[in-house]
């Protein structure tokens, strides 16, 4: 008796067989339990292939994109290949031993970058692991390419999934890359040739792509760096929403999670104002970040317009590492560094003690002590006592 592990591979040939049969040769719509819940997406592909008058029996031609469009290709995405290069040495290493390898096109499907263990001696490698080799949904049919552009979603595709009997030999996971600005500027594919099937991979792709797209949002122009998350969960991971102001308040990037805490971002070039964010005043992000080069406060937390609450690690561009007054913890006692951090703090909120204590996250009467001043007057209206 066959053993579960051979059953359940031979099993999942049958059924996308059984779907291109339904899809392709009887023209019927497929029956969701075929491949799966929330696998629509290939028969959307396959009956986009067939709209264009493809056969899945069509010799697929794996064709490189001219040489000058190889050129304009790798200058438009230069900030995207620096971001994704070292992720993409890193993920060479995580699936070394799995026979997949790495691809990165840009939104047009053309491929900018491959890595990984690459078999050039096979042609069923070798024509698709190219710098400028066309790989859009348009020249080979169904694949995690092209479904990833299209349907801007991370998805799996195994053997007979794919349009072509020619591509049939390919496993393939894909995820989607978005700008800074929230346009998608390519996606990350995870190929093996007859390889076993791994759909553990889409998630994989998945979580390097958001890291690639956390990497362009910091190397983005700014004046401050927001790292986002719920209570109780310390913002410094990779499923932080980030967002990037400029001088004057203004966000600049914003990473996916970021647009989907903050639905007014999800328009692309949508301008948004921090203070149209946060129900604080913008000022109190930026006079956090200056407590925080100085000694760790934790995360700020803020409450959003939304009416929910964040925890906030506020950077100013060129702060990360440690200021020179950081620096010198070891020359300082605690008490001066606390006396310093709240002189800064009162300096940068221009003598107002009430905004300096918030800022800080401490009473007014700890910043008046830690002065060395008393209070010599009753609080303006408005102002905290």
């Amino acid at each position: 008796m066959p053993s579960s592990s051979a059953v359940l591979p031979d099993r999942r040939l049958q059924d996308i067989a059984q779907a291109r049969r339904l899809v392709m040769a009887e023209g019927r719509q497929l029956p969701p339990a075929v491949l799966g819940a929330r696998r629509d997406w290939i028969e959307r592909s396959w009956l986009r292939c067939l709209q264009r008058g493809r056969k899945p029996d069509e010799k697929v031609e794996f064709d490189c994109v001219p040489r000058s469009a190889q050129r304009d290709s790798r200058e438009r995405n230069q900030r995207l290949l620096d971001a994704a290069s070292p992720l993409l040495d890193e993920l060479a290493r995580a699936i070394a031993r799995t026979r997949y390898f790495a691809i990165l096109t840009d939104a047009q499907g053309t491929v900018i970058d491959v890595r990984g263990a690459l078999d050039h001696a096979d042609p069923r490698v070798h024509c698709i692991a190219r710098v400028g080799v066309d790989l859009s949904e348009a020249s080979i049919g169904t694949s995690a390419i092209g479904a990833a552009l299209s349907e801007h979603r991370s998805v799996w595709l195994h053997r007979g999934e794919h349009f072509y009997h020619d591509t049939s030999v390919y496993s393939c996971a894909g995820a989607p890359l978005f700008g800074p600005d929230g346009r998608c500027i390519g996606m990350l594919d995870l190929t093996g040739v007859e390889a076993l099937e791994r759909p553990e991979l889409a998630d994989l792709a998945a979580q390097v792509a958001r890291r690639i797209e956390n990497a362009l949002v910091q190397r983005q122009p700014h004046a401050l760096a927001l790292r986002i998350n719920w209570p109780g969960q310390e913002p410094g991971s990779p499923t932080d929403a980030l967002l990037c102001l400029d001088a004057d308040g203004w966000i600049c990037a914003a990473n996916r999670a970021a647009r989907a805490l903050v639905p007014q971002l999800t328009g692309i070039g949508a301008r948004l104002h921090a203070g149209e964010v946060f129900a604080l005043a913008p000022q109190r992000l930026f006079d956090h970040a200056r407590a925080s080069e100085l000694l760790d406060t934790g995360p700020l937390e803020a409450p959003l317009w939304s009416g929910l609450l964040v925890q906030v690690r506020a950077r100013r561009a060129g702060h990360d590492a440690p200021a020179p007054l950081a620096s010198a913890r070891s020359r300082m006692s605690l008490q001066q560094l606390q006396d310093a951090l709240v002189r800064q703090a009162v300096e940068a909120a221009r003598g107002n003690v009430a905004e300096a204590a918030r800022a800080l996250g401490i009473s007014r009467a700890t910043v008046y002590r830690k002065l060395g001043t008393r209070r010599s007057r009753a609080p303006a209206a408005g102002e905290d006592r």
